[in-house]
């Protein structure tokens, strides 16, 4: 039997995304969105980064550089946590390129 898809209603600097992803992967991508939610209005109220597109470019940059920066150590994750972060990756993308 596969994975029941379900939509989650996502928000973002204030405007909401609808993204389908299978229920149990649920609770991590709200965390995952809250986590560039959060680095996002960072780099928004330092004043350094101006428009929205460009805070979500090096948002998604730092998150990256975040990832490579693991994998770049001894594993230490499963193979599970290797394909739930290159998940996160791919829908991240797939919100960036619908906007």
């Amino acid at each position: 039997m596969s994975p029941k898809s379900i939509t989650v209603l996502l928000t973002i600097m204030g405007k909401e995304y609808k993204i389908a992803c299978e229920s149990q992967e649920q609770e991590n991508l709200v965390r995952s969105a809250g986590e560039l939610d959060a680095q996002m209005r960072k780099m928004r109220d330092s004043g350094k980064v101006g428009n929205t597109e460009r805070i979500a470019v090096m948002a998604a940059l730092n998150l990256s550089h975040e990832l490579q920066t693991l994998k770049n150590q001894p594993p230490v994750f499963s193979q599970g946590w290797k394909d739930c972060f290159s998940s996160m990756i791919t829908k991240i993308e797939n919100v960036l390129e619908k906007r």
